[in-house]
């Protein structure tokens, strides 16, 4: 996440995270067993972790994360609480990627093309994971995925011939408006393609805030004005729409598969995505456009179809006060007649001797109230389903460390209520 904002990349702009906003609600939040995770970063390019679960078995992980240009992330005691947790968020307009500024030194260019590193290698199995993701022009992504897993250490149920490495390809092609996406995967020999199209205006430019010229042309002069701003309507929202597919092909299986999907999302205000705004919130003209009521609660609608499985889902997300997330889901199948609901909700938990949150998004979502809102000190998640399966988390700080604690029920087993319990701790600096 760190790396595509530094980067400027449209992460949320492409078709495999369509419900990427709806899934923080609508799947299940609990941990399992008991977590830790210590992470370390020498510098700001080189990022390195630890972690270990001691149940149900005994197993760990090494890995490590480097990049070519500086990722700030601060240390667990005072990182920004919102920035590691998946949440329900609704993303900003989609916009062409800009590449770097051109370097010249004695009229000749210097500047490097953006990459990551990333490795991971487990214990006691000796699996390792790789990846190399570089951007080849403004447009233009590339990404390679390795998968290495000695088979004399695969479990039973990971045969299938008792090799598990794979090595995907992944060719990414942001327009804006439109995004495509090409994939090989080398262990069944599959191609595939994804596409998805974004309806309406693309956002402006990130610098539109820093004329004032431009700033007034925007606004409006002497009130601020939404970017994509329209003719008010009396009822109804008023957002964006994007839509999607995907067609792979595997020529080992000789099988194919096709998905489409769909997404709405709504403009509450259209403006650059935060993290290319400088300054603190108090100085930036966004903070003006939290003090008056929001014009329609952030919401995001999706629907997912695979005609070849026969498998129909959608979603319905809303932040319906400045705290509190709702989300329903329904997943049906027409070959089977399998049916599943499931409701999620997400509360954020604040301090109340704090006046002023520093963690609040670029554009928050006013309180119902005129209460002064504290400081955020953790989040309550809960999910529930036809599946008669109930899912309670919480996380939050304790001293510098991040701490999550989740649980699993099934209320209708008398003999076993209480399927999983789950302990995490993240310290990391």
């Amino acid at each position: 996440m760190y790396y595509y904002k530094a980067t400027g990349w449209n992460e949320d702009n492409l078709y495999a995270n369509i419900t990427r906003s709806s899934n923080g609600l609508s799947t299940s939040p609990s941990r399992r067993g008991l977590h830790l995770s210590v992470s370390k970063s020498p510098n700001s390019l080189f990022k390195t972790t630890y972690s270990m679960n001691a149940m149900p078995s005994l197993n760990g992980s090494v890995g490590y994360i480097f990049t070519s240009c500086d990722l700030d992330v601060k240390d667990s005691g005072n990182v920004r609480f919102k920035d590691m947790i998946e949440r329900f968020k609704v993303y900003d307009q989609p916009r062409r990627p800009e590449g770097k500024e051109e370097e010249w030194v004695a009229g000749e260019r210097v500047d490097k093309r953006d990459y990551l590193l990333y490795g991971r290698f487990y214990l006691p199995t000796g699996r390792l994971d790789a990846l190399y993701s570089t951007r080849i022009s403004p447009t233009l992504q590339g990404l390679v995925a390795a998968i290495s897993h000695p088979p004399s250490n695969l479990p039973a149920d990971m045969g299938r011939g008792g090799n598990v490495s794979n090595l995907i390809v992944n060719l990414q092609h942001d327009v804006g408006k439109w995004c495509t996406e090409y994939t090989y995967s080398a262990d069944d020999s599959m191609w595939g393609v994804r596409v998805l199209h974004n309806f309406g205006k693309l956002g402006g430019p990130v610098d539109v805030l820093e004329d004032p010229e431009k700033n007034n042309s925007v606004t409006g002069g002497a009130g601020l004005k939404r970017v994509d701003e329209e003719e008010a309507v009396v009822t109804g929202l008023k957002g964006r729409y994007s839509a999607g597919a995907e067609l792979y092909f595997s020529a080992k299986e000789r099988s194919a598969g096709v998905s489409t999907g769909f997404r709405f999302t709504t403009l509450p205000d259209a403006t650059p995505p935060s993290f290319q705004l400088s300054g603190p919130p108090s100085s930036s003209p966004l903070s003006q456009v939290s003090k008056g009521p929001p014009s329609q609660p952030p919401t995001t609608i999706t629907a997912l179809f695979n005609p070849m499985l026969g498998h129909i889902s959608g979603a319905y997300s809303a932040r319906v006060s400045r705290d509190l997330s709702l989300s329903s889901r329904f997943d049906f199948n027409v070959y089977s007649y399998e049916s599943e609901w499931t409701m999620g909700a997400e509360w954020w938990m604040r301090s109340s001797q704090t006046p002023e949150d520093p963690e609040d998004d670029a554009i928050p979502i006013p309180p119902l109230s005129n209460e002064p809102k504290g400081e955020i000190v953790g989040v309550v998640k809960a999910r529930a389903s036809t599946n008669n399966d109930v899912a309670l988390m919480w996380e939050g700080r304790l001293r510098n460390m991040l701490v999550s604690l989740g649980v699993v029920s099934d209320f209708t087993n008398r003999t076993k209520p209480i399927k999983a319990l789950g302990l995490e701790f993240v310290p990391f600096r």
